[in-house]
């Protein structure tokens, strides 16, 4: 038998009696859930991340992330299981290291994938033979073998394939899905080389419920990842335009979306909203977009719907003047009450959220705002604090000018905010069972 399959099986004999030691650099919405499965399954965990605070709160056992089960992380600590450090020596350990690190754009809209190379860097310092290192980060295809591997291979003299294993497996995280976890979501591997991908898949086996969908390389699973997103990013920009659309002809878009669902082929419903938000949606489309200028190609249908959708908190602010000039006032002095900060409902994410650029296109136009999240107390954006009313009341309600919903969270009671609001603009239809709709407009 070669050393390379000596390698592997040895590996794979590790991750099969649960003696492999998991590393998971990042303790984040991504990061975190898939460290607890990990110890969940019975391999000792240890997490990596830069901020103090996260790695002090998951060793005392103290949960901050709303997709893991407090007991749970809490009872993983005291078996000695799942455990938090700075220290990147950690690494040197570790048969199964997987990088789940921020990758935000820019300010000009650019991939910045700092996060990404500053770990590798890191990792490839204390990089051991016989281990497989997992990037999960979205990210533009090519960067497992663009960036990833050149690093580890000088940093580590170690060699892909002879040495250590490499793959891509791009993380699948929804703040809130009630359904779907990181336990039960299916997972799409693709690592260099047939090695590379069955180890990875053997791993994400012995952890998950899901499927595990092999690829052929790390660039089809890092472009699947944009296909996802890219997705579901044109189809809000579609529903968007449509909205505003049916808004200059008077129609209805959510009665539309309703009666178009109704075809059981070939429609899938997606819905307008105040814009996008979220670590995903609003940025993977860029990633794509940027990469592809490479090829001397522009994605004009990607792009355009970027346009759209990150038009839309302008678009609410525009409105909500209409609307105020009905009664005869402007923004610039009007009481406003935002009802949800978080990007989506019952969660307390702001990453992204279009509700933080509503509430500053209004603060521009002199409007005095005021918002109510029961999920997020407080929060700072471009430098400016901000918090939450305590509660939402009656006297709260009545003395804005108008209410305007950009969460539709389910705790909120709807019929008591149409009772006692003056008039209020519902870009997310959080009112549609409401009855008396006399005051209330739908985006």
């Amino acid at each position: 038998m070669s050393n390379k399959n000596k390698m592997k099986n040895n590996l794979l004999e590790k991750i099969n009696n649960k003696s492999a030691m998991v590393a998971v650099i990042g303790l984040g919405y991504v990061g975190l859930p898939l460290a607890v499965e990990k110890a969940k399954a019975g391999y000792r965990t240890i997490g990596f991340d830069i901020q103090e605070s996260k790695v002090k709160m998951v060793n005392e056992g103290h949960n901050y992330i709303g997709d893991v089960v407090d007991a749970e992380l809490e009872d993983l600590v005291k078996k000695g299981l799942l455990s938090a450090t700075t220290d990147f020596s950690i690494v040197e350990d570790a048969d199964f290291i997987a990088i789940c690190v921020p990758t935000p754009l820019d300010q000009y809209q650019q991939p910045d994938i700092s996060y990404v190379k500053s770990s590798t860097i890191e990792i490839s310092k204390h990089l051991k033979r016989g281990s497989i290192v997992v990037l999960e980060s979205t990210t533009y295809p090519g960067t497992t073998e663009e960036l990833i591997l050149p690093i580890l291979e000088e940093g580590s003299g170690l060699k892909c394939g002879k040495d250590f294993f490499l793959a891509y497996s791009p993380e699948r995280v929804d703040p809130g899905n009630k359904l779907y976890k990181t336990k039960n979501t299916p997972k799409v591997v693709g690592g260099l080389g047939k090695d590379s991908t069955e180890v990875a898949a053997v791993m994400y086996r012995s952890v998950l419920d899901g499927c595990v969908h092999e690829v052929s390389s790390p660039k089809v699973a890092e472009m699947e990842k944009l296909l996802e997103n890219t997705y579901r990013n044109i189809n809000i920009g579609l529903a968007n335009e449509m909205a505003i659309i049916c808004e200059k002809m008077g129609i209805s878009v959510w009665e539309v979306i309703d009666a178009a669902k109704t075809k059981p082929y070939g429609f899938q419903a997606f819905y307008p909203g105040p814009g996008l938000g979220g670590h995903c949606i609003p940025l993977d489309p860029y990633y794509l977009a940027w990469k592809v200028r490479e090829y001397d190609y522009h994605t004009k249908l990607i792009e355009t719907s970027g346009i759209i959708n990150d038009n839309m908190p302008y678009y609410v602010v525009e409105r909500a003047s209409k609307i105020l000039n009905r009664f005869k006032k402007s923004l610039n002095g009007s009481k406003i009450l935002v009802l949800g900060v978080a990007y989506k409902q019952d969660i307390d994410d702001i990453r992204h959220s279009p509700a933080l650029k509503v509430i500053e296109g209004f603060e521009k136009e002199g409007s005095i705002v005021k918002y109510y999240d029961p999920y997020v107390e407080s929060y700072n954006y471009k430098g400016k604090s901000k918090e939450s009313i305590k509660e939402l009341s009656k006297e709260a309600l009545k003395n804005a000018d108008l209410v305007v919903i950009t969460t539709a969270h389910t705790s909120i009671d709807y019929d008591f905010v149409q009772a006692n609001s003056n008039f209020i603009f519902d870009t997310k239809n959080a009112m549609k069972e409401v009855k008396n709709r006399e005051n209330i407009e739908l985006l």
